[in-house]
């Protein structure tokens, strides 16, 4: 099951990404956490962009309602998303 914490204007997930995956995909859950792969490396926030524009797309919204609020630099993050709801984003995602 995803933890997910909805704030009424958004919410935040936490995401554990695998980069240079060979496709993009969503790969089920892990202790709350969304496991994505991602087939862009981990260099120079490639990683960082791509998992932010999968989302985006993932969810149907505008990549500018896609943060990341930690984990910049490792694999686990936790992400913001602005403008959408906490059952939205469990339907979405499968959670």
């Amino acid at each position: 099951m995803l933890d997910i914490k909805d704030d009424g204007r958004g919410v935040s997930i936490r995401v554990k990404v695998q980069p240079r995956a060979s496709k993009n995909q969503v790969a089920g859950f892990m202790e709350g956490a969304v496991k994505l792969r991602l087939t862009a490396p981990p260099v120079e926030g490639e990683a960082n962009k791509a998992c932010c524009e999968f989302l985006a797309g993932l969810l149907g919204i505008a990549k500018s309602r896609v943060e990341i609020t930690q984990g910049q630099t490792g694999r686990n993050k936790t992400i913001r998303i602005e403008g959408i709801s906490a059952d939205a984003v469990l339907k979405k995602l499968g959670g």
